[in-house]
């Protein structure tokens, strides 16, 4: 578990990183039309709108008969999945739906069900009520095996345009289908690097290793284009200037990633979920100057990958490699180069020549990741490097050290890249 001084608590998430946030970008964030209009206007993938209800009158005149197959009525300014009903189709009659817990609605059910949502009765901030119908989205079939009922998401936690936690959220029996924790929803921590699930808690904080009744493993489930969902969390972000956010994902097969929702104030179990202090993360990226959600995306895989991710995808076992090794390095234009290392268990992030990332191409200004401390260096670049280790492929971070300009190998490779690796003796 985390180190006390590592986790975020409500005070501190409230007075250090929600209070980042403008206030026209937390009224985006409280309201899910207005979230969805922006994204719209910026090309980022939402569900698509099939009415907006403010009135009575409006729910009346509404063509609900029109609806036949995955719709969702959810309040405007709601949380915590309250209010929220997914359809799954229309019956044969033409005059019910199932929803997605396989109960049935009339017409007169669904019209009182959006009068209570206008009378305010799920809503948790704002004085005007107003109802979304929007389209259900069907989820990556690679997700979906893990849902009981519903419709999971992906939240990611956005701070300075870099995405530094994540967690799969996985509907169940207990929560009705919803993905939210409170209700009794299942979190999954996901390694940034990977996309790969890592742990899992019950929405009471729990431990929990299989889906409830199931023997499917909640570790080692990997999210589909993983990078396309960080990326357009960032963009949702920075499109609504939020400083620091969650930003919930739909995981949808054949669309890819579509942003639910905007959080301002995003909840704190997902560090439950990840085994990590949220603080922590935050604080590593608060004074990064981040390019543009590219830029973000690389630096946060680069800075979050966890070991337990890399014992998932690895299923070979453990590679016995030397202290000195020559290993391969890629070059900015994707040539292999053979060039002798040391493995350095050391030290934490792998280090790379100057000289050679000079070579490489690797030092021009859009490829730099960030600056940090070296000892005896002062403030040496982190470059975006991938290496081969035996059979290994791995994509990382390298600081740039002039250093190792004058020793005899040209790289220091550190504990961070070693995961999986058994270090033996020289030959």
């Amino acid at each position: 578990m985390p180190a006390a001084k590592d986790i975020l608590g409500l005070n501190s998430r409230n007075q250090l990183f929600v209070s980042l946030n403008p206030a026209s970008s937390r009224s985006f964030a409280s309201s899910k039309y207005a979230t969805k209009l922006l994204l719209d206007s910026k090309d980022i993938p939402v569900a698509k709108i099939f009415g907006l209800l403010a009135t009575n009158e409006d729910v009346n005149d509404f063509d609900w008969f029109s609806l036949k197959n995955n719709f969702v009525i959810k309040p405007t300014n709601g949380s915590a999945g309250k209010g929220i009903v997914a359809f799954k189709k229309q019956l044969p009659d033409g005059k019910h739906w199932l929803d997605v817990l396989d109960k049935t609605w009339s017409i007169d059910d669904i019209l009182f069900h959006c009068y209570d949502i206008l009378d305010g009765q799920y809503s948790t901030w704002g004085a005007q009520h107003n109802i979304i119908v929007e389209e259900r989205i069907i989820t990556h079939p690679t997700i979906a095996k893990y849902c009981q009922k519903g419709t999971p998401d992906l939240r990611v936690i956005v701070f300075n345009s870099v995405p530094v936690m994540a967690m799969l959220r996985l509907p169940t029996e207990e929560s009705e289908g919803r993905a939210n924790l409170h209700q009794g929803a299942i979190g999954a921590g996901v390694d940034m690097t990977t996309g790969v699930t890592t742990h899992a808690i019950t929405g009471k904080g729990k431990s929990i290793q299989y889906l409830p009744g199931t023997k499917k493993k909640l570790n080692g489930i990997k999210i589909p284009n993983w990078k396309d969902y960080l990326l357009t969390a960032v963009q949702a972000a920075e499109a609504a200037h939020l400083k620091f956010s969650g930003i919930d994902l739909f995981i949808s097969e054949d669309r890819g990633p579509l942003v639910v929702e905007l959080n301002a104030n995003p909840g704190l179990s997902i560090q439950l979920a990840n085994e990590a202090g949220l603080r922590r993360r935050l604080e590593r990226v608060a004074d990064l100057q981040v390019q543009n959600p590219e830029h973000g995306v690389r630096i946060g895989r680069s800075l979050f990958a966890t070991i337990y991710a890399d014992k998932i995808i690895s299923q070979e076992g453990l590679a016995v490699v030397n202290p000195k090794e020559k290993i391969i390095v890629y070059s900015d234009a994707k040539e292999r180069i053979e060039v002798p290392a040391l493995l350095h268990t050391g030290r934490f992030r792998s280090a790379i020549s100057y000289s050679l990332a000079q070579d490489l191409g690797l030092l021009d200004p859009e490829d730099l990741l960030w600056f940090q401390r070296e000892k005896r260096e002062g403030m040496a670049p982190v470059v975006e490097t991938t290496i081969k280790i035996k059979d290994r492929k791995i994509n990382t971070a390298m600081v740039v050290s002039k250093r190792l300009n004058k020793t005899k190998h040209k790289m220091e490779i550190g504990r961070r890249d070693l995961a999986g690796f058994l270090i033996g003796t020289s030959q």
